[in-house]
């Protein structure tokens, strides 16, 4: 996921104290003070606008008229920009032959450096059009069009496009794999869409965000797109895939990947098991299963799954032994691994968390008018979400040893 650069504090330039004196003459209300700063703002702007042209022209404002220059000032057009702190009336210079292209504020262009990304980040914390523009025009009095301010967003694409697309690592040790549903629109029918992420554990034990995939329904063929997709962008192995029972990736990881051992969550394994017993039981029947999943080898796992099986608990609620029963295929990989990785992959949790946080953003939203308009949303929460990573799995000290002995070759080898 790309990261947001740090907010720094700079070496601003001092205002000359006489200069602060002329604008400041005894005591200021807070409007004042926002009145002067605009003022200044725009003197700023203005005169560096002006400098744009003198150095467009040759020669600089008030300075005489080179004999060999065909062009010269020609006035100037009024303009209005929105800035971070509300509208501004400018005055832009001109030329007589029409060639002059400001820079810090290109033609044809209505906003100022900061208030693009106001809109962006109020839009990536889940307002809607409406509540940006009514924001916008509470705090700042502007007036935007909700147009304006989807175009505003809209520019984000090609930075999501970039994105799906950008080369991935040769080798991931751990990938979880997760979907949450959104409402979108499509041919006039709201119809319910599932979200899929893929969250890589890098071999120094960061995390990042791989893509995500939109799809009504899942299955093999669904599965085969992303894992190719994964493939075409330069990862050419993952050592354990992480899930909670996503119909068809079975199949389509044997064909891509298919030295990639498929692991099932053990927690969402524990939580569908305690769906079947009554709220009163619950603890004691987690308490009777958890010799199972803290098996030290396979064979004691099967021995305890029987012994709960037959027990009580067991006979009381027979879908539960039943439900591990069918999934003991995805779950004894998990008895082949030493304690330190099945740390890291006994749980989606770590994607789930994700989740949880975006569910927060968009739900407020009735529904997504299109694939795109749900692309571009997440995107710039992921982007949020993730701008604070950087440091390694926790407990992935021991696991990374562990992975390197297990593995050998294919967790050692270079990596972009």
């Amino acid at each position: 996921m790309p990261r947001k650069p740090k907010a720094t504090p700079r070496d601003l330039p001092s205002i000359p104290k006489e200069l602060i004196d002329q604008l400041v003459k005894g005591p200021m209300t807070a409007e004042a003070v926002q009145d002067a700063a605009m003022a200044f703002k725009k003197a700023l702007i203005e005169r560096a606008m002006g400098a744009e042209l003198g150095h467009h022209l040759g020669y600089p404002e008030g300075a005489e008229r080179p004999e060999n220059a065909t062009n010269q000032r020609n006035g100037s057009s009024a303009k209005t920009v929105l800035t971070d702190t509300g509208p501004l009336r400018l005055a832009i210079p001109r030329d007589r032959d029409g060639s002059f292209a400001p820079i810090l504020i290109p033609k044809h262009d209505r906003r100022f450096t900061g208030f693009d990304d106001k809109i962006i980040a109020m839009y990536a914390r889940g307002m809607t059009v409406r509540e940006i523009q009514a924001f916008l025009v509470e705090q700042y009095g502007t007036e935007v069009s909700p147009a304006f301010i989807s175009s505003v967003t809209d520019a984000v694409m090609e930075e999501v496009t970039a994105w799906q697309a950008r080369p991935l690592e040769v080798m991931y040790p751990v990938v979880f794999f997760d979907a949450l549903r959104v409402k979108m629109r499509e041919d006039g029918v709201v119809r319910s869409k599932a979200v899929y992420l893929a969250l890589g554990v890098l071999p120094d034990g960061t995390r990042d965000i791989l893509g995500l995939w939109i799809e009504t329904t899942e299955g093999a063929k669904f599965w085969m797109k992303v894992f190719n997709d994964l493939k075409t962008r330069g990862t050419q192995d993952i050592l354990i895939a992480v899930t909670d029972g996503l119909k068809g990736m079975e199949q389509a990881l044997n064909a891509v990947f298919p030295s990639t051992t498929l692991q099932t969550c053990i927690v969402h394994l524990i939580r569908g098991s305690l769906d079947y017993a009554s709220w009163k039981d619950r603890r004691a029947v987690a308490a009777a299963l958890k010799p199972v999943y803290t098996a030290a080898t396979v064979e004691a796992a099967q021995a305890a799954l029987l012994a709960f099986e037959q027990s009580d608990w067991g006979e009381r609620y027979p879908p539960i032994a039943a439900s591990w029963h069918r999934a003991w295929d995805r779950v004894i990989p998990f008895f082949a691994f030493p304690p330190a990785i099945r740390k890291i992959i006994y749980t989606t949790n770590a994607i789930e968390s994700i989740n949880a946080q975006l569910r927060k953003i968009i739900k407020t939203r009735g529904h997504f008018p299109s694939d795109e308009a749900a692309t571009k949303l997440l995107w710039l929460a992921l982007r949020n979400i993730t701008c604070k990573w950087g440091s390694a799995t926790h407990d992935w000290k021991a696991a990374m040893n562990q992975f390197a002995i297990l593995y050998e070759d294919r967790f050692t080898q270079p990596h972009r």
